[in-house]
C-alpha cells in the first residue's frame, strides 16, 4: 500500500475539521487561521498535508489567503452562490453539476483561444503537465485537473469565469465523489489517459488561437464524462 491513501485521509481529516470550526462560528469570517506549524503540531501532520487542505478549503470558498499573511476565514456575502460539494456517489447531482460546466466551460475554452496572453497559455501549459506528473505518480491528480479548468478559466481575460469554477470548488471534478468498485486499476488508468488527451487537445486549440477548434475539444472533453457518469446513473437504477 502506498502513502497516498493516507495522506488524503489526512488531508480529509484537517479539512473537516476546520471547516467544522468556520462553520460551527468557532473561526468567524475575518478570522486568521492557525499558522501553518501551529497547524502541523495541533493535528499531528506534515506540512504538505496542511497545505493540501488549505488548498482545498480555498477551492471551497471557505478561506482565502494573503501572500506574506496567510489564510482567512472569507466573508460568506462575498459568495452568495455555492454548490455544496455531491455526496458519495450521488450521481445525480454530480450530473446537474457537470451540465452546468458543459455550459460554461466550451464558451471558456473558445474565449481563452481568443484572447489568452503567452503567460495564461504558458500557464495552462503548466498545469497540464502537473496532471501528467501526478498521474505518472499513480495519483487521481484530482486537485491538478481542478487546477488547469482554473487556468482556461483565467485565460478567458473575464473575471467571472474563475470566479464561477472558484464558486463550484474542486469537487467539480467527479471522480473524487464516485469511488467505482467497478473499475480496475487498468480500467482507470485508461480512462484518465484518455482525459489527459483530450486536455492536450483543448491546449492545441487554445495555443493555435483556434476557437473553434477549443469549443470542439472542450465540448467533447466534457461531453464524454457527462456520458459516463449517464451510463453510471442508468448502470445504479438497473442494480
Amino acid at each position: 500500500m502506498t502513502g497516498k491513501p493516507r495522506t488524503n485521509n489526512l488531508v480529509e481529516r484537517v479539512v473537516t475539521r476546520l471547516g467544522a470550526d468556520i462553520r460551527g462560528g468557532r473561526l468567524g469570517p475575518g478570522a486568521r487561521l492557525p499558522t501553518e506549524q501551529d497547524l502541523t503540531a495541533s493535528m499531528r501532520v506534515s506540512r504538505t498535508v496542511v497545505r493540501e487542505a488549505v488548498a482545498a478549503l480555498r477551492a471551497d470558498g471557505l478561506i482565502v489567503t494573503r501572500r506574506g499573511s496567510g489564510a482567512y476565514v472569507a466573508d460568506p456575502a462575498a459568495s452568495p452562490f455555492r454548490i455544496a460539494a455531491p455526496r458519495a456517489a450521488a450521481l445525480g447531482e454530480i450530473l446537474d453539476v457537470m451540465e452546468l460546466r458543459l455550459a460554461v466551460e466550451v464558451e471558456a475554452a473558445a474565449l481563452a483561444a481568443e484572447r489568452a496572453t503567452r503567460k495564461q497559455i504558458a500557464a495552462i501549459r503548466t498545469a497540464l503537465r502537473g496532471i501528467d506528473r501526478a498521474l505518472r505518480g499513480g495519483d487521481g491528480a484530482v486537485a491538478e485537473d481542478f487546477a488547469f479548468h482554473c487556468a482556461i478559466a483565467e485565460a478567458t481575460g473575464n473575471r467571472q469565469f474563475p470566479r464561477f469554477l472558484a464558486f463550484l470548488g474542486n469537487h467539480v471534478i467527479p471522480r473524487q465523489s464516485v469511488r467505482l468498485s467497478v473499475d480496475t486499476p487498468a480500467e482507470r488508468r485508461t480512462y484518465l489517459e484518455r482525459i489527459q488527451h483530450e486536455h492536450g487537445r483543448i491546449v492545441a486549440g487554445i495555443s493555435a488561437e483556434d476557437p473553434a477548434e477549443a469549443r470542439r475539444a472542450m465540448h467533447e472533453h466534457l461531453t464524454r464524462s457527462l456520458e459516463r457518469y449517464r451510463s453510471l446513473a442508468r448502470r445504479s437504477v438497473d442494480d
